[in-house]
C-alpha cells in the first residue's frame, strides 16, 4: 500500500508540473492557426504513449497515409489532443525508474514547440472572446442578388482548376463556377534590395507537384504610397512593358488598396489619344484596426465589381473620385458591387489560439492567414490565403474572383499597415 501510495503521489506531482509547463507555453496569442493541423505538442505526446495505449487507438496511426499531417487523421474533432489525465493513467505500472524516465519526456524545453509567425509578435487578447462574432455560428441567409452565384453552398462537386490558352486572358477572367483554383505564392527576398522590395511569384498548382507560372508582382521604388506592378512575365516587371497586366495601389496609411488593370488613368488620356483605354477598377481592399488591438487577426473588407447574368464582370471605369470602389463603399452605394469580408477566426480553448479550417492547405500560424467569404454563405470560401513556410504561401480562389484579383489581394496582406499594426 505504501509503494502504491508513493507512486500515486509522484504521478500527481508530475501531472501538476506538466500542467504548469503547458500553461506557460499557451501564453502565445494573436496568431491565426489552421484548425485542421495539430500542433507539434500533440505529436510529442503521441510518441510517448505506451504500447497498450497505442493498441487502444488502433486505426488512428496511419489510415494508409504517411504524409506530414498523418498525426491529424483521428476520429472526431481534428483539433482535439489527448487528455492529460488519460495520458498519465495510460503509463503502464512498472518500476519507479521506468516511470521517472517516461515522465522526463514530458518536460518540453524545446523553444520550437510551436511555430510562430516571425513577422508579428504574440499578444494577449484585450477583448472577451464571447463578444466576437465568429461567423461559424451564423446561419447562412438566402441571397437574392443577381451579382453573385446564388447557390454557393450547393452540393455539386468541384473540380480542380487548370490553365489552357492565353495567359493574359486567363488571369483576367473570373473563375468558372464549381471550379477550385489552387495556387502557391513564393517570395524572393534575395539580392541587393529585395529585402525591402521582394518579388512575389504566383503559380497554379497541378497534380504530382507540377506548377504553372501565372503572375509576378513587385513593389515599386520611390513611390509615395505602396504601388505593386503585376506582370505575366517574371523577367519584365516594368510599367511600360507588354506583359504588364495590372497594379495594386494603397493610400498613405496602407489601410486601403485598389486593384487596377493595365489601362491608363482618365487624367492621363487626352483627346488626341485614341488608342489608350481607361483603366478599370477590379477590386478594393479595406483593412480595419483588428479586434485584438495592435496585433492579431485583421479585419478585411473586399469590394468586387458585380457579375452579370452570363457570368461576366461588371465594368467599373471611374471618371472621377466619386465613382471609385472605395468611395462607393464609403457612401454605401453598392449597386452592381459585391461586398466580401474575411471570416472571423474562432477561438480554440485547447490550443489557446484563433483557428480557421483551411482543409490542410495552411500549416503555419500567421496574422496573414485569412479566408474571404460572403454574408449569404460563410461556408463558401471565395478566397483563402495562408503560410506554409517562411517564404511560401498557398492562395486558393473560386468564382467570382479571377487570378489577378486574388493575387493583388494577397499582395495587400504583405504590405505594412501603419494604422493596423
Amino acid at each position: 500500500m505504501t509503494s502504491a501510495g508513493n507512486r500515486q503521489q509522484k504521478l500527481e506531482h508530475q501531472k501538476h508540473l506538466l500542467e504548469q509547463k503547458i500553461k506557460q507555453k499557451r501564453q502565445l496569442f494573436g496568431m491565426v492557426h489552421a484548425s485542421d493541423a495539430a500542433t507539434s505538442f500533440n505529436k510529442q505526446k503521441l510518441s510517448i504513449l505506451s504500447e497498450s495505449s497505442k493498441r487502444e487507438i488502433g486505426d488512428r496511426d496511419l489510415h494508409g497515409y504517411d504524409g506530414p499531417l498523418q498525426f491529424t487523421m483521428m476520429h472526431g474533432n481534428p483539433d482535439s489532443g489527448e487528455n492529460i489525465t488519460g495520458l498519465v493513467e495510460n503509463i503502464s505500472e512498472g518500476s519507479d525508474d521506468v516511470l521517472n524516465s517516461r515522465v522526463e519526456l514530458l518536460n518540453f524545453e524545446n523553444n520550437e514547440m510551436e511555430v510562430e509567425d516571425t513577422e508579428s509578435s504574440p499578444v494577449t487578447p484585450q477583448t472577451p472572446v464571447d463578444s466576437f462574432d465568429t461567423g461559424s455560428v451564423i446561419s447562412p441567409e438566402t441571397f437574392s442578388g443577381q451579382f453573385i452565384y446564388s447557390s454557393l453552398s450547393s452540393e455539386v462537386s468541384e473540380i480542380q482548376g487548370d490553365f489552357f490558352g492565353n495567359l493574359e486572358k486567363f488571369v483576367m477572367e473570373p473563375a468558372a463556377q464549381h471550379v477550385h483554383y489552387k495556387c502557391r505564392i513564393t517570395r524572393d527576398r534575395k539580392g541587393m534590395d529585395r529585402g525591402l522590395y521582394p518579388t512575389y511569384f504566383l503559380h497554379l498548382e497541378r497534380d504530382y507537384g507540377k506548377k504553372i507560372f501565372l503572375l509576378a508582382g513587385r513593389k515599386r521604388k520611390k513611390s509615395t504610397t505602396s504601388n505593386y506592378l503585376i506582370s505575366i512575365d517574371p523577367t519584365d516587371l516594368s510599367r511600360g512593358g507588354e506583359a504588364f497586366v495590372g497594379k495594386l495601389r494603397s493610400n498613405l496609411l496602407g489601410t486601403q488598396f485598389t486593384v487596377y488593370d493595365n489601362g491608363k488613368s482618365p487624367k492621363q488620356i487626352t483627346s488626341r489619344d485614341q488608342t489608350s483605354l481607361p483603366r478599370q477598377e477590379l477590386a478594393a481592399v479595406v483593412y480595419d484596426t483588428n479586434v485584438l488591438g495592435f496585433k492579431g487577426p485583421r479585419k478585411m473588407t473586399v469590394i468586387l465589381p458585380g457579375m452579370t447574368a452570363n457570368n461576366q464582370r461588371v465594368s467599373i471605369v471611374p471618371t472621377d473620385d466619386t465613382e471609385t470602389l472605395l468611395e462607393c463603399y464609403r457612401t454605401k452605394t453598392m449597386d452592381n458591387l459585391i461586398q466580401l469580408h474575411n471570416k472571423t477566426p474562432s477561438w480554440n480553448d485547447d490550443t489557446q489560439s484563433y483557428v480557421l479550417n483551411f482543409h490542410g492547405r495552411v500549416t503555419q500560424a500567421s496574422v496573414k492567414n485569412f479566408q474571404i467569404v460572403h454574408d449569404s454563405d460563410v461556408d463558401y470560401v471565395v478566397m483563402q490565403f495562408g503560410r506554409v513556410a517562411e517564404d511560401v504561401f498557398t492562395m486558393d480562389y473560386r468564382y467570382p474572383m479571377c487570378a489577378l484579383q486574388a493575387f493583388a489581394i494577397a499582395l495587400s496582406s504583405f504590405d505594412s499597415k501603419l494604422a493596423c499594426e
